[in-house]
């Protein structure tokens, strides 16, 4: 049996420090699980389209994202984002996504008290498509042609801007209103002569109308943002639920980027695309959660727009930052919000 004394092990006082910070960290990082993890769930009532910028909606669905972020989502659905947000506004949703940025200025200019929480998708995919049989072979030739759009969308907008571009106004057209399938209807039974429209709607033009069709892209360079919109009284009283939302996005755009073959098949199967149409949908859409000051200055320019063709009676530029609700995002990924104040 031994008499000598069991060794003790000695530290050095800079591995005792290390040690306890470690610790520290541990016990914070349990101590301080996010808002949203914890609390009941929270419900939302969510109006959406069965269009492309739904994507990360879709993926969401898919992969059990709501649930897991402790959301009760129940979906309706719309034809365009004007009438989600209308449903906002209405009472039959508490948010509705997407929905470009141009409805957000019409609301605020009718007073609805609409706000965005952030954008999930930037687009680039309107066109304008005119029939050569009635002698459109170039866009002056659109002057005095009956053109289908759904007014009060930002199709309206960018129609208007696209003949501005190219020498002509809305008042050198016939436009005349009818939904996303009414109008491709009517250009191929040829009851209008052009149509300004977005897929898979031009798709269907373009197969039925074959050779007699002419086709321009209408957006020049300046993309739709897909917002996320809410009335103010809704958002300031559900700040836990808009976290959750919001963190849902977060995971569906990293979704998309890191497992984009898995995301174009749900997008296939909900929207039944070809291949072809998929690959489209990539190459035409930035499915990024953000709030951007270039949203702004777009707002601005559509705001101008408005007034200087009298579709409001306000002679002034809004302060649409007064419209944006940037406390959700910044909570879930500081980095994506972008705007000055």
């Amino acid at each position: 049996m031994s008499n000598h004394p069991k060794k003790q092990i000695e530290l050095a006082p800079g591995t005792v420090a290390l040690v306890g910070i470690l610790l520290m960290m541990v016990f914070s990082s349990w101590s301080c699980s996010p808002e949203s993890d914890s609390g009941p769930t929270e419900s939302i009532r969510l109006g959406t389209v069965l269009l492309e910028p739904s994507v990360p909606i879709f993926v969401a669905q898919e992969r059990n994202f709501f649930s897991e972020n402790k959301l009760d989502v129940i979906i309706k659905y719309y034809d365009v984002g004007l009438n989600a947000a209308k449903g906002v506004v209405n009472g039959e949703v508490d948010l509705s996504t997407p929905v470009a940025e141009y409805v957000l200025v019409g609301s605020v200019f009718d007073k609805k008290n609409l706000k965005a929480i952030a954008s999930i998708d930037k687009v680039d995919y309107a066109f304008v498509v005119g029939r050569k049989d009635r002698g459109i072979n170039t866009i002056p030739d659109l002057k005095g042609k009956k053109i289908g759009v759904v007014r009060g969308t930002i199709l309206d907008f960018q129609l208007g801007r696209f003949l501005d571009l190219h020498g002509l106004s809305i008042g050198d057209v016939e436009l005349v209103n009818g939904t996303l399938k009414e109008s491709a209807d009517a250009i191929i039974h040829g009851d209008i002569d052009a149509v300004m429209s977005i897929p898979p709607f031009i798709g269907n033009v373009q197969s039925q109308l074959g050779d007699h069709a002419v086709l321009w892209p209408a957006q020049n360079g300046q993309p739709f943002y897909s917002l996320v919109l809410g009335l103010n009284e809704w958002i300031m009283q559900n700040p836990k639920a808009v976290k959750r939302f919001l963190k849902t996005m977060h995971q569906s755009e990293d979704y998309i980027a890191q497992h984009p073959d898995q995301a174009k098949a749900i997008l296939k199967k909900k929207l039944n695309f070809t291949d072809h149409e998929v690959d489209r949908v990539w190459s035409q859409n930035q499915f990024v959660l953000s709030i951007d000051q270039s949203l702004i200055l777009a707002m601005e320019d559509e705001a101008r727009w408005m007034i200087s063709n009298h579709m409001t009676t306000e002679k002034r530029v809004p302060d649409f930052l007064n419209y944006i609700y940037e406390d959700g995002l910044k909570a879930i990924r500081p980095e994506a919000v972008n705007i000055i104040r």
